[in-house]
């Protein structure tokens, strides 16, 4: 796990947007290496991100590679956001494009966080690659904007708190919310979620 290296003395937050709508988040099917675009509501809203952002200085800005994240980035008023390839969604092999009903229909009880992932990613390689970009956010003194992937942020947070990747299962994340991680008295803590 990672830990917090001087962590009563940080009070960098962590500011974290998921991707706007797509055909699939919307049907709720399983959205990884599919780089599918925008809805058209997809868009409205990620714009509406703008006004919430505005006024807060992020001394670096991420953004997955995948085109979801880049346009909410760039819609939200960040189109200069660094790819950081690390913040990809979880890789669901087999499962890429059905839903978890459809998974469970051979699968009883089925989630990405307990169970296998056929051809896809392990709990483990989810934290090794999000335990890097946790490193490369603790090596920036102020704030950091990221936009991403529900399953993927969920588990950077789980990572964040010092949890294992698989607590990630316990925050929910919409669509085109913003999140806030940061401190409280030396230990990583949440500030706001799925807003």
């Amino acid at each position: 796990m990672t830990t917090h290296a001087a962590s009563a003395e940080r009070k960098d937050r962590l500011w974290l947007v998921r991707h706007g709508e797509t055909e699939w988040s919307r049907s709720g099917r399983h959205t990884s290496t599919t780089d599918l675009p925008l809805t058209p509501d997809g868009e409205r809203i990620a714009a509406e991100l703008k006004q919430r952002l505005t006024g807060h200085d992020f001394d670096l800005v991420l953004t997955s590679p995948r085109q979801r994240a880049r346009r909410t980035a760039e819609l939200a008023g960040f189109p200069d956001a660094e790819i950081d390839d690390d913040l990809v969604e979880w890789d669901y092999g087999d499962y890429e494009g059905i839903t978890t009903a459809q998974i469970r229909e051979t699968v009883p009880g089925w989630t990405v966080w307990a169970h296998p992932v056929p051809n896809g990613e392990t709990p483990a390689q989810v934290a090794a690659r999000l335990d890097r970009v946790n490193a490369r956010i603790a090596a920036v003194d102020g704030d950091v904007l990221v936009f991403g992937h529900s399953h993927a942020l969920r588990a950077l947070t789980a990572r964040w708190l010092e949890l294992d990747v698989t607590e990630g299962r316990h925050f929910v994340l919409n669509t085109a919310t913003v999140s806030v991680l940061g401190w409280d008295r030396g230990s990583p803590a949440i500030h706001q979620w799925n807003s």
